[in-house]
C-alpha cells in the first residue's frame, strides 16, 4: 500500500512502448518517498533514507522527530506541502548515484526545487 503511487506510474510506463530508465524509476521514488514525508508517513520516508535499517533507535527516533518538525514548519510557514513535482533527474556515474530535482509547491502558492541524490540498492532506489 505504501508504494502504491509509484506502482501505478511504473504500471504506464510499462504501458508505453518504451521501458523506464533508471534515471526515471530513481524519480519516482524520490517523489514517493517526499510524498509519504508530506502525509506525515514519516516511517516510510525513514525507509527510503540508504542505511537507515541497520542505525541505533535512539538514532531512528531522533530522525523521525526531525522529519515531523520539518512537516510542522512547513505548515506554519507556507501552509504546507500540496504536491511534489519531478522536474529532472541526472546520473552521475562517477559519483554511482542520480540527483532527481522535485519541486515542493507549498500552499501559498510559492515553490522550493530540491535535490534528492538517490542510489540504487538491490532493494530499490534509495534516498543518499
Amino acid at each position: 500500500m505504501r508504494f502504491l503511487p509509484v506502482f501505478f506510474a511504473v504500471l504506464l510506463f510499462a504501458g508505453s512502448c518504451a521501458k523506464p530508465t533508471a534515471e526515471e524509476l530513481a524519480a519516482l521514488a524520490a517523489k514517493g518517498y517526499y510524498d509519504h514525508l508530506m502525509k506525515g508517513e514519516y516511517e516510510l520516508f525513514l525507509e527510503g533514507k540508504d542505511g537507515m535499517d541497520s542505525v541505533a533507535d535512539d538514532y531512528r527516533e531522533q530522525m523521525l522527530t526531525m522529519f515531523k518538525q520539518f512537516v510542522v514548519l512547513q505548515d506554519r510557514a507556507h501552509r504546507g506541502v500540496h504536491e511534489v513535482r519531478i522536474v529532472s533527474a541526472k546520473t552521475d556515474t562517477a559519483q554511482k548515484r542520480t540527483d532527481v530535482f522535485l519541486v515542493l509547491c507549498f500552499g501559498d502558492s510559492t515553490n522550493e526545487e530540491v535535490v534528492v541524490p538517490m542510489v540504487e540498492r538491490s532493494d530499490g532506489w534509495k534516498m543518499k
